[in-house]
């Protein structure tokens, strides 16, 4: 069992490492999307799996995940909103329209701070020492 989860956890960071670069190219709605399901895989994972990594490892890497999740949560919380005012009619030059492509704009500017931070402290070297994989 721990050769698998240590397989499977393995797996799972590196397609977030993956999609974190993805995301930090493209800025896409795909892109967030993608990026929030390989953080929600990896946190599910360290979850359920946690009695196989030392320590409380999994559970600090979890808490990290969520930070990540928060915010590219709010540029897809955006990208959706977006979607649906443009489904509802909204003329894209509306003001409503344009606030919020400012918002994510800005939101997903700090997203891609933020993985830039990531990769500059080579988060995955880093974690697949501290969870023994």
């Amino acid at each position: 069992m721990r050769d698998y989860v240590r397989l499977h956890t393995s797996i799972l960071l590196r397609r977030l490492a993956y999609q974190l670069n993805h995301a930090a190219k493209s800025g896409d709605a795909d892109a967030i999307h993608d990026l929030r399901v390989a953080i929600r895989r990896l946190s599910g994972c360290l979850r359920l799996f946690a009695r196989f990594y030392p320590g409380h490892s999994a559970k600090r890497i979890r808490r990290r995940l969520g930070d990540l999740m928060e915010l590219a949560g709010g540029v897809r919380n955006l990208d959706t909103t977006l979607e649906l005012l443009g489904k509802a009619g909204v003329p894209a030059k509306a003001p409503l329209a344009v606030s919020l492509r400012d918002k994510r704009r800005k939101a997903c500017a700090q997203l891609e701070r933020e993985i830039r931070l990531w990769k500059n402290r080579a988060f995955s070297r880093k974690w697949r020492s501290r969870l023994e994989l």
